[in-house]
């Protein structure tokens, strides 16, 4: 919800590509205070690798 609200998009093709940037950024660079300020996929990989 938080990445559409408040938003239009002009198309489909605008849509995708917000989306894909979206997710690249929720996943890859954004840091959360509960998995001790590493973004989630630095977290699984720190979990996997002990």
């Amino acid at each position: 919800m938080e990445f559409i609200k408040g938003k239009k998009f002009e198309n489909l093709t605008q849509l995708k590509c917000e989306l894909f940037d979206f997710v690249n950024w929720y996943n890859n660079l954004r840091i959360h205070g509960s998995l001790n300020y590493l973004t989630p996929v630095g977290f699984r990989k720190k979990w996997q690798s002990t």
